[in-house]
């Protein structure tokens, strides 16, 4: 129990636990949108390919302070996540009230390394299958502009989960989460944008437990320049996130070191800011767009009752068939 504890101490996907603090989190994935947040893509089908990468070796207690632990000094811990999942995304030229009609899924892969010498831990978990987005409907609204999206998405516990356990892969729990977000585009031309989209999580219990989530709300989003027609796009990318209830234990804590979990206390929160770049696949002639790749690097700030470290994400997005430009 004790390699337990710990490990899910430093992932920060799980329970943080110190004298200070600790918390579950959520079912979202931080930093999977950026700075066109708020658009729904134009009517089609859309594959993806979506790498996501996760490092910390800090730990943030409910006051900000680094969590610090005998013998840390000389000798460092640090957690990695690795994720892969493939993406589908369909938005049909069916409108409702003006908007087009779309459907989202995403199947995850992921798997976990712990270095944590002062806790004699150096140990990975293997990569599998992990919980499953389904996104049954969003809408998408668009005007010269300003973009719209909207809808509701929820995660299925598809990912091995045993409380307490080592090999978890999934969150062992229900999640719903309606959503909307906006891209405003602040020139005639759409090459300059602002975007948001904030994602309200509800949680149910998690498996064979007592134990349910506090409610998330999580902002995404940022500020781009687009060329080339909108095939190439910079900007800044930014998240944040917040713990807006405490969570539901349905049983006392005790934490290491002493103390008692105390939830009230200890609602998570973190911000997150950094580069985001799509760049065009074209054929050698320029008749025709292949796919837009996608890079996004986030450094995390302020956090409070979390983990804080960098966040690399990836994608791939592939139109089928691909796209005649001339």
């Amino acid at each position: 129990m004790r390699r337990i504890v710990i490990a899910a101490l430093l992932i920060g996907l799980g329970l943080i636990a110190s004298p200070a603090a600790a918390q579950f989190d959520g079912s979202h994935t931080l930093g999977d949108f950026g700075v066109q947040s708020g658009t729904q893509p134009a009517p089609g089908l859309y594959v993806a390919a979506f790498f996501y990468r996760y490092d910390t070796d800090t730990v943030k207690n409910n006051v900000g302070d680094v969590v610090r632990f005998p013998a840390a000094a000389n000798s460092p811990s640090s957690v990695g996540v690795n994720a892969f999942a493939p993406i589908i995304w369909y938005v049909s030229k069916t409108k409702i009230a003006g908007a087009n009609v779309g459907a989202f899924a995403v199947i995850p892969f992921a798997n976990m390394a712990i270095d944590a010498p002062i806790f004699g831990l150096n140990q990975s978990t293997g990569a599998g299958l992990s919980d499953t987005l389904i996104r049954p409907l969003d809408l998408g609204w668009h005007t010269p502009r300003a973009d719209v999206i909207t809808g509701f998405q929820f995660y299925a516990p598809t990912g091995s989960y045993q409380f307490g356990g080592s090999e978890n892969n999934g969150r062992g729990m229900w999640t719903s989460e309606p959503f909307v977000g906006t891209t405003v585009h602040l020139d005639a031309k759409r090459t300059v944008s602002l975007a948001t989209t904030a994602y309200w999580e509800i949680h149910g219990k998690k498996r064979d437990t007592d134990i349910k989530v506090g409610q998330i709300l999580t902002l995404e989003g940022g500020a781009g320049k687009s060329y080339a027609g909108g095939g190439v796009v910079v900007g800044a990318a930014y998240y944040a996130q917040w713990k807006l209830t405490a969570d539901n234990l349905g049983f006392s804590a005790q934490l290491p070191g002493g103390g008692l979990f105390v939830p009230e206390l200890n609602k998570h929160r973190t911000f997150a800011l950094g580069p985001d770049v799509t760049l065009p696949v074209v054929a050698r002639d320029k008749s025709k767009l292949f796919a837009l790749v996608n890079i996004r690097y986030f450094w995390e700030m302020g956090v409070r009752t979390k983990t804080q470290g960098q966040t690399l994400v990836i994608t791939g997005t592939f139109p089928v068939p691909s796209v005649k430009l001339k």
